[in-house]
């Protein structure tokens, strides 16, 4: 059974930082890709960042460049999203989630194999 437990969420005013933690199991961890999507309220839910934890390749959505920093723990099978600089058009529900192993170098796929429960960000001025 494929499990992601997800942690790290909160309120924070904007300008500061959250990171969200994403431990998984239930599938071979090092022949995917595992990162975060975000959905804000009222919005479709965009990809964020992933990592490919066996090439160490990350991508990064154009809106966290610069911001956000992906690391993965291989051992631990888990996903790390540092999220400095935070704004409040970063308020979202966040998603842990894990596809094609390529998605690092090529952006998330429309459809996602595997998806986590999410967790809540809220960034307030």
């Amino acid at each position: 059974e494929v499990q992601f437990v997800e942690s790290g969420g909160g309120v924070v005013q904007a300008g500061g930082s959250l990171r969200l933690s994403c431990a998984a199991s239930g599938f071979p961890f090092d022949d995917y890709a595992v990162g975060w999507f975000r959905q804000a309220p009222g919005k479709k839910r965009d990809g964020v960042s992933c990592i490919n934890s066996s090439d160490g390749t990350v991508y990064y959505a154009d809106s966290v460049k610069g911001r956000f920093t992906i690391s993965s723990a291989n051992d631990d099978k888990t996903v790390f999203l540092l999220m400095n600089s935070l704004k409040p058009e970063d308020t979202a529900d966040y998603y842990c989630a894990a596809d094609w192993e390529r998605s690092s170098a090529y952006g998330w796929r429309k459809t996602v194999e595997y998806w986590g429960q999410g967790t809540q960000v809220t960034v307030y001025l």
